[in-house]
């Protein structure tokens, strides 16, 4: 159960960021409260707005990350350059590619992904280190598939990266992908055809 502290924080809290239903901000009774229990109240709810802020950024790079992923697994090549910022670079030594601003890397996922008879990718969160209007931060990937040509690749490796904060939200400024480890063993299995019954 939360304390009468607790309680004061939180509305200010609340008060403080109904942005959507049009409230008008935080009400005297509400400093009051929080007064009986704070040395400061600005100060504490500064620090409890510092705190949201925090989380908002953290958990929009989250979905920016995740948004990565899914754009390239459905193909929507559109969404994914819009992913970055205009001068954005998505390089990928490993394989020699380095391509820079929305149009390069637009063409080049869609080149990269035609190359594939069928690809998998999963990632796992790494770290975020923010710094006001920019932020870097890992993502951990493990990937498996087979190209057009035979190749089949198994990866573990990783993403670094740099974010940017825009007008349209936190957007890569840089991406680029290290791997970690790289099996090319033929893989035996394919995309599934008809029924579970039918493999």
């Amino acid at each position: 159960m939360s304390t009468d502290a607790e309680r004061a924080a939180l509305e200010l809290t609340e008060q403080g960021t109904r942005i959507a239903d049009a409230a008008c901000g935080v009400t005297d009774e509400a400093w009051a409260n929080a007064a009986k229990h704070y040395d400061d109240a600005p100060t504490s709810w500064r620090i409890q707005m510092s705190n949201l802020a925090t989380i908002a950024d953290r958990t929009e790079i989250e979905v920016l990350r995740g948004e990565h992923l899914d754009a390239t697994m459905i193909g929507d090549y559109d969404r994914f350059a819009s992913l970055f910022t205009k001068d954005a670079v998505w390089r990928i030594p490993f394989a020699n590619v380095e391509l820079t601003g929305w149009k390069e890397i637009r063409a080049g996922i869609e080149r990269m992904q035609a190359a594939w008879e069928f690809w998998v990718q999963n990632t796992h969160p790494g770290t975020i280190q923010l710094d006001g209007d920019t932020a870097s931060g890992r993502e951990y990937i493990f990937e498996t598939g087979r190209q057009r040509d035979g190749r089949s690749v198994v990866m573990y490796g990783l993403f670094h990266d740099r974010y940017q904060r825009t007008r349209h939200g936190w957007k890569f400024n840089q991406r680029v992908l290290e791997p970690r480890y790289l099996d090319t063993t033929p893989l035996t299995g394919a995309p599934p055809q008809g029924s579970w019954d039918d493999q």
